[in-house]
């Protein structure tokens, strides 16, 4: 069997290649988008179109959804499967979405529950996974320096998002009233008081939504598309986001007041006076040496992510690290809660289970064993792809 994965840089594409490979899947890649991100619909078409005409190509895939390369290989009549890994994904709003030859995983279930009616027999749920195999070889490796080092209370590996809010731009710009300035905050200081549910979405008003829309030149309008996709970038892309800062910043502050807390992100982390800042950290050289010296690892899911378990879990846990993470719906479905991880349900659960598990330390790293073993036997990305082939050949 021989397929294509049309790469842009994920994460996860070098994992997901190494998974096909194992099964005997002979691996194309097309890399065009790693080096150049201003890569047109017509020229992603024309590269598709010159590998299904040279291959004898079982599939295309990719990381996120490409509606050029949907629309190609419907044409061809060659499957095209993609896995989301990210949400929002604005893309997925495009006509191209209810193509015949489709194979479209999605690993959150409340984004799955959301576009899975417009093509039913084509778009599937499958959660992330992570590369066991790889973190070990850099965890036995590790040195006592490295356990100094990496070692800490608390550590949390990641951005604060204060760079990529599009909301904070219209904000610093001026291009919002103070009406709708107001309307954001108090959406904002109240879905931080509630878990488990994202309630943004549905509470926009089409006044707030129409103004947003409106002070972003570069709003996403696609010109291909089978909804109304305002509300749903609004409350995503522009408020989710500058919610995902302000959770952060107010979760790590809080929690730096009684703790030693470290943090490592290439964001700004000014407003963070009491953290441990220590900048960015190498994904696959230093990031399984924290999650694995770390006392505790936290976890903050970006809200978009309603109900799914976002790659940060998985990797955490494949390392071997202590996870305390917010409470997401679907991790009852993968693990048990107080056994192989913990979670909380608001800040003072959070400062409790904090202070609880730094003082009970045999208790911690029998959570963070039983968690690494779960995740290791039935979580890696060789058995989410043997999930995948299963889904595709129809067994």
């Amino acid at each position: 069997m021989e397929i294509l994965i049309y790469r842009y840089n994920s994460i996860c594409e070098p994992d997901i290649i190494q998974a096909f490979e194992s099964f005997g899947i002979t691996v194309h890649q097309e890399k065009m988008e790693m080096t150049d991100k201003q890569v047109s619909p017509s020229r992603c078409s024309a590269k598709i179109t010159e590998w299904l005409l040279s291959h004898e190509l079982s599939f295309v895939f990719s990381v996120n959804f490409y509606p050029a390369i949907s629309y190609t290989c419907n044409h061809f009549k060659v499957p095209y499967v993609c896995w989301s890994v990210d949400s929002p994904v604005a893309e997925l709003f495009s006509n191209a979405l209810k193509n015949e030859w489709n194979r479209i995983f999605l690993f959150d279930r409340a984004q799955y529950a959301f576009f899975h009616p417009y093509n039913p027999e084509h778009i599937f749920y499958l959660p992330l996974a992570t590369n066991v195999r790889r973190w070990e070889k850099v965890i036995m490796d590790m040195t006592e320096e490295d356990y100094r080092k990496y070692g800490g209370d608390i550590s949390f590996v990641g951005s604060l998002y204060s760079e990529k809010s599009r909301y904070d731009r219209l904000l610093a710009d001026n291009l919002l009233s103070s009406y709708t300035q107001g309307y954001v905050n108090g959406l904002i200081q109240a879905q931080q008081k509630v878990f488990g549910y994202n309630f943004i979405y549905d509470t926009l008003s089409e006044e707030v939504i129409r103004e947003i829309a409106a002070a972003d030149p570069a709003f996403y309008r696609g010109q291909d598309v089978f909804l109304d996709t305002d509300r749903y970038l609004v409350a995503h892309q522009y408020i989710g986001m500058k919610l995902a800062n302000a959770e952060r910043i107010s979760v790590l502050s809080a929690l730096s007041e009684r703790f030693h807390v470290s943090l490592y992100t290439r964001s700004d982390a000014s407003s963070l006076p009491r953290v441990h800042v220590k900048g960015g950290a190498g994904t696959l050289t230093e990031m399984p040496k924290i999650f694995q010296a770390s006392k505790i690892n936290l976890n903050i899911t970006m809200r978009p992510i309603e109900t799914g378990l976002s790659l940060r879990i998985w990797d955490v846990l494949g390392c071997g690290g202590f996870l305390l993470t917010n409470y997401q719906a679907e991790i009852p479905e993968y693990f048990e809660i107080g056994k192989d991880l913990e979670v909380y349900e608001n800040m003072e659960d959070l400062m409790q289970k904090a202070d609880y598990y730094l003082h009970h330390e045999a208790e911690r790293l029998e959570i963070a064993l039983n968690g690494y073993e779960k995740t290791a036997r039935y979580h890696t990305y060789e058995m989410r792809l043997a999930e995948m082939i299963r889904i595709l050949s129809g067994s």
